[in-house]
């Protein structure tokens, strides 16, 4: 079977690292790939966002699955595109995407499926917005509608940040037009949980659970960022909270989806607050966190292949999931300056060193080759991703693993899996 998977981060290089273990996988493309992904697949210079190219591509190569990464080809109609053109895809349609492409459709999507969320408003004056904050008061969330790369979402403590950031956003377009519209919302407190789930348009398989830590440095301060790090299994999800999010927020989603005649397949990604055991949904991705992926997947026991082919073909109430008991921890290793400006083209070592070591995987993000070299070539540049017997054991390994990595500017929060820790003892 060939195989492409469009996507250049970590999450890319560790779903082309599970995929690569089938026995069914002869071939693997990535598109456009990285320094990692060069390892196990060929990569190929074709931008996950060039659709038209990347169709071309897979019926030149008789592509047999095409496995989508990110979510704006997966907004652009990747998947509708390739069906059309007979080829399978793995990921959901452009108008079911939109559960990630848009706050706005997401909200209401939620409220009408009766999925527990924060209350909220939606502006495309940016007065109208302002007046709203003033009356509701802070802290309060502030979120670019469309895609802004996890970036668009601004958590302000007082009320002056909130109309800066309508401002930032509608006024100085920082998220260009993904700004044009903004929903303003109730601020949620707790614990942040990620649950995703295997989705055939009826049939929700979820996978274990995970935490990411989105906030640039130690003790969640600092801006968002893509993502700074994640463990899995998340013990803030007792058995009660993972039921109760499977009852509450997933299949009420997918069968809403389906009833509205809009048939969700793909992973569904709800972000999860969590607080006095009860949970609220922040948002829904539509595909792999990054870096929640890259735990997720080394834990992941099955085939990988069989589970996508399944979705496709609307059998996942055939599909069994079989996890590795053991806690994972993946730390990521981040330019110097991320998420604002940071330099490229700087030489990375001890990868080879790190990667030695036991229950240890290195995912790689922002990475180019150039000769034998491995050059950064991003904002997250690594995700030094191990195994242990127990968190702390897990969390020990990883950054041992960092240790032995190097580059001038390298940056990297030391906290990952903390709140784990706390639950473990």
């Amino acid at each position: 079977m060939k195989i492409l998977v469009v996507g250049s981060g970590g999450r890319e290089h560790a779903l082309v690292w599970k995929l690569a273990q089938s026995p069914r996988a002869t071939k693997i493309f990535a598109a456009p790939g990285n320094a990692g992904t060069a390892g196990l697949a060929e990569n190929v210079e074709i931008s996950a966002e060039d659709v038209d190219a990347l169709l071309d591509f897979a019926k030149r190569e008789n592509i047999d699955l095409t496995v989508v990464g990110p979510e704006a080809p997966l907004v652009l109609g990747i998947v509708d595109r390739f069906k059309e053109a007979g080829l399978r895809a793995f990921g959901p349609s452009k108008e079911a995407a939109q559960l990630e492409g848009s706050k706005s459709f997401c909200k209401a999507a939620m409220v009408r499926f009766g999925v527990p969320t924060a209350a909220y408003g939606e502006f495309t004056d940016p007065e109208a917005a302002k007046a709203y904050i003033k009356e509701q008061g802070a802290p309060i969330v502030v979120k670019a509608d469309g895609l802004a790369a996890g970036k668009g979402v601004i958590v302000a403590q007082t009320e002056a940040e909130a109309l800066e950031a309508v401002d930032l956003i509608m006024q100085e377009r920082e998220f260009g037009e993904a700004g044009d519209l903004i929903v303003v919302e109730e601020f949620l407190d707790g614990e942040e949980a990620s649950f995703l789930a295997f989705c055939d348009g009826k049939t929700v398989v979820p996978m274990d659970s995970s935490q990411d830590h989105k906030p640039a440095y130690d003790g969640d301060k600092g801006p968002n960022t893509g993502g700074m790090g994640a463990y899995s299994p998340a013990p803030v999800v007792t058995r009660e909270l993972f039921d109760e999010a499977m009852a509450k927020v997933m299949q009420p989603m997918i069968d809403g989806m389906a009833k509205e005649g809009n048939p969700y397949v793909g992973i569904l990604y709800g972000g999860l607050m969590i607080k006095d055991g009860a949970i609220k949904v922040l948002e829904f991705n539509c595909r792999f966190g990054d870096p929640e992926c890259q735990p997720i997947v080394i834990r992941l026991k099955s085939d990988l292949v069989d589970i996508l082919e399944a979705a496709i073909d609307g059998k996942l109430d055939e599909i069994t999931l079989e996890w590795d008991e053991r806690a994972t921890v993946c730390v990521v290793m981040a330019s110097g300056g991320y998420p604002g400006s940071y330099p490229k083209g700087i030489e990375i070592k001890g990868l080879k060193d790190a990667a030695a070591l036991k229950d240890v995987v290195v995912f790689h993000a922002g990475t180019k080759l150039e000769g034998d070299k491995v050059l950064t070539n991003g904002g997250r540049v690594l995700g030094v991703t191990s195994l242990g017997d127990t968190v702390s054991e897990a969390i020990s390994r990883a950054y041992e693993a960092v240790e032995l990595i190097t580059w001038e500017g390298a940056q990297y929060r030391t906290d990952i899996g903390k709140k784990a820790l706390q639950r473990e003892r």
